[in-house]
């Protein structure tokens, strides 16, 4: 292949590539713009239907109900996943299974939230029915308050009109970024609504990355007589025989009322190597004050803690009383990393 056409064939490859990203950018653009005027609505009517859809779904003895077809549909099964492991029981029912045996599994304590661009979705007419007859609650979110699901309802959430970021405007794309930006902004005000706590979410999140980093020292840490303590006054001679023992590279010192009062570490025996070591007293080697850790702390902050100070064990205290010790191994084990 000649230099010429090798030269070319790079410059063709460039200008696809800018094509590409041109379209990417077109793409955010368009629908940053459907954000912006999702926010400016809510400072108009969407802003009060939205406080009354969120008063709606948080008095609602049973779940929030989510429904909707097609692309809205897919959105919707995300927008109920969201609700229930942030504290609002929720399931999706699929229109269409719902005409054929589902509305079963809905029942008068539930709210239903319905998603429909146009509000003319045909396989919601037997849900939007079911709930005006049983007096369920309806939330729609939907462009068209004139649509039959928006007239419908008992609180419309109307989305602006928007562009879509489909060139030829007929795929879902700023439209369902709009429903599912409003689905997560329902969910967040129920979280807070209903003081909803890292120690709650940890209830729904118990695996993966999220499980690991919602763990609190108190699951990760040794206790009982896995602690590495000695009393005030202990010579450095036990001192060390007990920190070969537990293995956690250093031992704590307890006060007569059973408070932390030092640590002896590695280090401290390196900076007090001398003849006399073993006959002193820990009182003289130890580091008087240590850092600690709460049984009720996210371990994540105390990893936080052991990097900022470069420590690789924190004995975790109440009152001052040492109730376990967490080494950074152990941190790493569970997967917080």
């Amino acid at each position: 292949m000649t230099a010429a056409a090798t030269g070319q064939t790079r410059t063709e490859k460039s200008d696809v590539i800018q094509d590409h990203i041109a379209s990417a950018r077109r793409t955010i653009d368009t629908e940053s713009a459907g954000l912006a005027a999702l926010a400016q609505a809510l400072d108009g009517a969407l802003g009060a239907a939205f406080s009354a859809a969120v008063a709606v779904m948080q008095a609602a003895a049973g779940r929030v109900i989510v429904t909707g077809m097609g692309k809205s549909g897919h959105v919707g099964r995300k927008i109920a996943s969201t609700l229930a492991s942030t504290g609002t029981p929720a399931h999706f029912v699929h229109p269409g299974e719902a005409s054929h045996g589902d509305l079963g599994m809905i029942g008068r304590d539930d709210v239903i939230l319905g998603l429909s661009w146009s509000g003319e979705t045909t396989e919601l007419r037997d849900l939007v029915n079911y709930s005006r007859r049983f007096r369920v609650p309806l939330v729609a979110i939907t462009s068209n308050p004139a649509s039959t699901l928006g007239l419908a309802a008992d609180v419309a959430l109307v989305l602006p009109k928007v562009t879509e970021a489909c060139p030829m405007g007929l795929a879902p794309t700023t439209s369902t970024l709009l429903q599912l930006a409003l689905g997560d902004a329902l969910a967040v005000a129920l979280l807070e609504a209903r003081g909803f706590t890292p120690l709650d979410f940890k209830v729904f999140h118990p695996g993966g990355k999220l499980g690991a980093n919602l763990r609190f020292v108190r699951d990760l840490m040794h206790a009982g007589s896995e602690i590495p303590l000695i009393a005030l006054g202990t010579p450095m001679s036990e001192a060390i025989v007990t920190m070969s023992a537990k293995g956690f590279g250093c031992v704590g010192v307890v006060g007569a009322d059973g408070r932390l009062v030092g640590i002896v570490t590695d280090g401290d025996l390196r900076r007090n190597m001398a003849a006399d070591l073993m006959v002193r007293p820990v009182d003289q080697v130890m580091t008087r004050s240590p850092k600690t850790a709460r049984p009720d702390q996210l371990a994540s902050e105390a990893l936080e803690l052991m990097e900022a100070k470069k420590i690789t064990a924190l004995f975790a205290v109440t009152d001052g009383r040492p109730e376990g010790i967490l080494h950074l191994h152990d941190i790493l084990r569970s997967g917080l990393t």
